[in-house]
């Protein structure tokens, strides 16, 4: 198969026009809106970066009433004296409201049978999550900026997400291991140690480590709480990137973990008793938005705190990868909370990292100049020992035809072949989706099933039939080496990597159809207006999407009795 076959749809598609030369932003100062520095910006993709640093200090935004509009905001200015590009402050917002939020909905509640399209029902989720902070003013002003505390004063806010009865019936029901599932862990004199026994993580001997004073985490509760999952299977098509979640049981008066930071995006959601939270700013400007957690830390390591709050259940806490962070429980309860974290390793230098060298790979191969020998002398010009020579004709020479070879290299950058690749390991990544009832009839989930020593309730598809994509955010295309393929999340497993890639090949002739799909989406389509040469290849690829579990009808498609 030739690539050139697919007309909108090919790895390397080389527009000069669609060149990015770089991820730098530029930083600006709030209070006199100037330029301060240019650096290169590791944030996460989906969301646009908003170049505009907030630099206050302790915002307070209380609601009076849910009827009342008006909010009293006071800000009190604080500069930090840190090298550190990001502020020492934090916004917190005070607020009291009906139970569950969003009208009284709560996570069970928020289904999908409310609204047609996933992605609308994934920001409702996002919007449920940091209620009555607008999801605006979140990504504008806070979002890898600064961290937020969200005090609720409503202890039934995360209600049925998940409880300590309900973890007890985990470890009673399931079959979960230390390590692997389980951790337990003590933070006495500035020391963290783990005390993970081997094998199966038993009730008894679970409770018998927390009597004792030990924390417990659960590792992966998404796949045991189907509560869990459809949170992060409804967040991660908002975020467009994985999105987990660890539970932490800690006893009264008893720390788990060092101080640290992690390589995630956080929210940290109290579901029972108190938790007393200390952030600290990154130290230096390397350790904002890392791509890798810490190490554990010491208190000498760490310097001042810039929040110290205690959370209670319905309360939110949200802070960027590198804010530095322990908890403990205050003395009279013990704690249980969930954190949901985002955007691990999803940033313009992870796209860079698959960009570039093939970008190099096709400079090479494509244009004369990047094949041409090094200048002959050029070793006693350039080099550690020749760096801080000035007014060397050879040496300027040879750093101005550098300079003009990477912008060359910035034409060849394969930027949606790249981001075809970002796709691939995210749906790797991903839940598979939780769906809805009307979902599962619309689909291959409902369709034949056996009863009374027969098949029953045989279905098909006609031509007038309409179909979509059943989630898009589950599905990729991508062309790869001389094959078309469909990756999807649909049949992922709930623990993380537990199966590899799912994909399956399809003709180069039926590109243009799949990617018909994409485009109308949420919209529907009928099977004979897809566009291929005619009605056969039209049902035979709709069947086959459909029995794969890729797409779903308008309505329930009618069923017939085939057992003469």
């Amino acid at each position: 198969m030739k690539p050139g076959k697919i007309s909108a749809f090919s790895v390397f598609k080389n527009k000069k026009k669609e060149a990015e030369t770089s991820a730098v932003v530029a930083i600006r100062r709030a209070s006199k809106g100037k330029v301060s520095k240019v650096r290169s910006k590791r944030f996460t993709l989906p969301k646009r970066w908003h170049g505009t640093l907030i630099n206050s200090g302790t915002t307070k935004i209380k609601t009076k009433s849910p009827r009342e509009k008006t909010e009293e905001i006071g800000v009190s200015e604080k500069k930090s004296r840190k090298k550190s590009r990001r502020s020492n402050s934090f916004v917190e917002v005070d607020y009291s409201r009906s139970p569950g939020g969003l009208n009284g909905n709560r996570p069970s509640d928020i289904n999908d049978n409310g609204a047609d399209d996933s992605l609308k029902r994934s920001e409702r989720r996002f919007v449920w999550l940091i209620e009555p902070v607008k999801k605006e003013q979140f990504f504008d002003e806070l979002w890898e900026k600064k961290p937020m505390l969200l005090k609720r004063h409503n202890e039934s806010y995360y209600k049925n997400l998940f409880s300590c009865s309900y973890f007890d019936k985990i470890l009673r029901e399931k079959v979960l291991y230390f390590t692997e599932n389980i951790d337990i862990t003590t933070y006495e004199n500035d020391k963290r140690q783990t005390h993970n026994p081997e094998g199966r993580a038993h009730a008894s001997a679970v409770w018998d480590s927390f009597q004792r004073g030990c924390s417990v985490r659960l590792l992966n509760p998404q796949t045991y709480s189907r509560g869990v999952w459809h949170l992060c299977s409804q967040l991660q098509e908002f975020f467009g990137s994985f999105v987990g979640a660890n539970v932490y049981l800690t006893p009264a008066g008893s720390q788990g973990f060092a101080p640290h930071y992690d390589d995630i995006e956080a929210f940290v959601l109290q579901l029972e008793g108190k938790k007393e939270w200390k952030l600290y700013a990154p130290r230096t400007p390397s350790e904002e938005l890392p791509r890798y957690s810490s190490k554990n830390l010491s208190a000498s390591e760490v310097g001042e705190p810039i929040l110290t709050a205690v959370l209670e259940p319905g309360d939110l806490l949200y802070f960027p990868r590198g804010v530095i962070h322990q908890a403990k429980t205050t003395e009279d309860v013990h704690s249980l909370h969930i954190t949901v974290s985002t955007c691990q390793r999803n940033t313009w230098g992870d796209l860079f990292e698959k960009m570039l060298p093939r970008a190099l790979e096709l400079a090479i191969e494509d244009d004369v100049e990047f094949r041409q020998s090094l200048p002959r002398s050029y070793l006693h010009s350039v080099g550690v020992a020749n760096s801080d020579l000035e007014g060397i004709p050879s040496r300027d020479e040879f750093l101005k035809k550098v300079r003009h070879l990477m912008e060359k290299i910035i034409t060849y950058c394969p930027i949606d072949a790249a981001a075809d690749q970002m796709a691939k390991g995210y749906i790797h990544d991903s839940l598979p989706p939780v769906l809805s009832d009307d979902e599962k009839r619309c689909s291959v989930h409902e369709g034949e099933f056996w009863v009374d020593g027969r098949v029953v309730n045989a279905q098909e598809l006609d031509p007038d039939a309409e179909v979509r994509l059943l989630r898009k955010s589950a599905v990729r295309l991508v062309m790869e080496e001389d094959a078309v393929r469909v990756y999807h999340s649909f049949d992922n497993s709930r623990v993380y990597h537990e199966r590899e890639p799912v994909w399956f090949e399809v003709g180069s002739e039926s590109a243009p159809a799949i990617e018909a799909l994409f485009h109308t989406y949420p919209e529907y389509l009928r099977v004979d207006d897809l566009p291929l040469p005619d009605q056969l290849q039209r049902m035979e690829l709709a069947s086959m999407l459909y029995d794969k579990g890729i797409l779903r009808t308008r309505e329930p498609l009618s069923s017939y009795d085939d057992s003469d």
